[in-house]
């Protein structure tokens, strides 16, 4: 196979054995995939042109991914980025010829994401010609999932599956779950950080979350949370031994959310059920955070979630396709 464009390699998925029922779905960088078919149809829609700007907020991975799409289409760049923005991730969206805009430093992660959000509509209120990609918000960000669903029921069959990840803005585990009911069962488990206001942990803190991407301190009006049959919400440390045991155990370097899915994929696993849990990213991001600090990390059958009540380091619900808590809904 040969590629167009770097964002068809970084966006396609490796579908890897861990044991005879369980799939870990790999991706580099998932949100590539997100972005590209987002920015197609806007493209194909004439809703933007070539040479036109767009603009959204991120924590980095989406900016990356929304600058990748600009760069194959010919579109201007413009992030309204986190304090948690790295340098690494600062270097490409710069050579990749977007603009970052960063957020005065805060340590309060709901006035990061509303200073962001207002910084942008007073963007646009100077220039109605940006467009807001709304990854939070608008569906169009479901659109690039379609693609990997086909390519897990090409590789598996239409068996039931258990498809368990970070629900985050709501596109990605929604999105795979979506197309794959099309052509077969399947069991939706979300996972969530402590904190996130989502599926209603708001009142529970993590001091050490690292995982704020696959949760919200505000609103997302993308998240369909009657697809969603289980939740799961992790603390820092049980998805720091997650992630820590995937890679010891099956040599899968990822992100600290994909410790997090393997958690919860493990405890998740039924003999009636394939289970297949997203890895959205690689590890490099958390050499440091988490992977230095490897030696703090509780085996894996040493933890058990606390079923029907919220509270550190994990905690399981049914959720059985129950509406958004009122502090999740996006008005």
């Amino acid at each position: 196979m040969i590629d167009d464009h770097a964002a068809d390699a970084l966006g396609r998925p490796d579908l890897i054995r861990l044991a005879p029922d369980l799939f870990c779905l790999r991706f580099e960088t998932m949100k590539v995939l997100s972005a590209d078919a987002a920015v197609r149809h806007l493209l194909d829609t004439g809703a933007v042109a070539p040479g036109d700007a767009v603009v959204d907020s991120s924590s980095g991975i989406y900016a990356v991914a929304l600058a990748l799409a600009c760069h194959r289409h010919g579109l201007r760049c413009h992030i309204v980025g986190s304090t948690t923005v790295d340098r690494p991730t600062e270097l490409q969206l710069g050579l990749l010829g977007a603009t970052l805009e960063r957020m005065p430093r805060s340590t309060d992660l709901k006035l990061d994401q509303s200073r962001r959000v207002a910084r942008i509509r007073e963007l646009l209120a100077a220039d109605p010609r940006l467009h807001w990609m709304r990854q939070y918000h608008d569906e169009i960000h479901y659109l690039g999932y379609r693609a990997v669903a086909e390519r897990v029921r090409a590789a598996l069959g239409p068996t039931p599956l258990t498809l368990v990840g970070g629900v985050g803005s709501g596109a990605s585990t929604g999105g795979l779950a979506c197309y794959l009911r099309e052509t077969g069962p399947v069991r939706l488990v979300g996972v969530q950080p402590f904190g996130s206001v989502t599926f209603g942990s708001e009142s529970v803190a993590d001091p050490d979350i690292l995982i704020a991407g696959i949760g919200s301190s505000i609103p997302f009006g993308n998240v369909r949370h009657r697809a969603y049959d289980v939740i799961h919400w992790t603390g820092f440390g049980a998805a720091l031994s997650g992630v820590v045991a995937l890679l010891r155990e099956h040599a899968v370097f990822a992100g600290l959310s994909s410790g997090a899915a393997y958690l919860a994929a493990r405890w998740e696993r039924s003999a009636a059920r394939t289970t297949v849990f997203v890895s959205p990213d690689t590890g490099h991001r958390y050499v440091e955070a988490v992977f230095a600090r490897h030696a703090e990390a509780v085996p894996l059958d040493h933890l058990a979630p606390h079923e029907d009540r919220l509270a550190l380091p994990w905690s399981r619900r049914e959720w059985a396709g129950a509406p958004a808590p009122d502090g999740a809904r996006a008005w």
